[in-house]
């Protein structure tokens, strides 16, 4: 039998579920981020195209969630991965 708080129309077991897919998109935020910084570095800008997606899935984490922290934080990561392509070209 799911728990109720006062006030709350939803379980206390769906809320503890889509709060931890925030910190789960989080720490896929930062480990994209990690690699993002490996792939500012010349010559070393393909990397970005496999970062893309893990920061997709991230983000996907953070939609299903009940906050935004970690979705606004995979497409910020997203965003820094599609400018660091775009001024290289795609490739370099």
């Amino acid at each position: 039998m799911p728990l109720y708080f006062k006030g709350l129309s939803k379980p206390v077991i769906y809320a503890y579920n889509t709060v931890m897919a925030n910190v789960i998109s989080i720490i896929i935020g930062c480990i994209a981020l990690v690699f993002a910084f490996v792939g500012l570095v010349p010559l070393l800008g393909w990397t970005n195209w496999l970062i893309l997606p893990i920061a997709g899935v991230g983000a996907l984490f953070g939609l299903i969630s009940s906050r935004n922290s970690g979705l606004y934080f995979c497409l910020v990561v997203m965003a820094i991965c599609a400018l660091r392509l775009w001024i290289g070209g795609g490739i370099i």
